[in-house]
């Protein structure tokens, strides 16, 4: 018997990477211990960005969006700097939106 599987995104480096650099936001969110006013915002958002790396191929505009979001929530945070600056590579694996016509 033959067994064949159906590559999608979700089994691709770049939702790998995807899937890596969400958790590492969520696990030095989850150790910051200051209050975070957006804190639950942000963490609503990196749950959405990790179920678009598992549900194939996500929409670009989509994960764009979820990044500006946690961004926002927490882009002033110095020190989930790198962890942010690794989801943004992550989502920059994915391409850039096509041009509006």
């Amino acid at each position: 018997m033959v067994r064949t599987e159906t590559v999608t995104q979700s089994t691709t480096p770049a939702a790998g990477e995807l899937r890596s650099a969400v958790d590492r936001v969520c696990r030095e969110l989850a150790a910051h211990p200051a209050h975070l006013r957006d804190r639950a915002a942000a963490e609503d958002e990196l749950a959405r960005l990790r179920t678009q790396a598992l549900d194939g191929p996500p929409d670009v505009a989509r994960l764009r969006g979820s990044l500006l979001l946690v961004a926002a929530a927490l882009g002033s945070v110095s020190a989930l700097g790198a962890a942010l600056g690794e989801l943004r590579g992550a989502v920059d694996a994915f391409g850039s939106l096509p041009p509006h016509t």
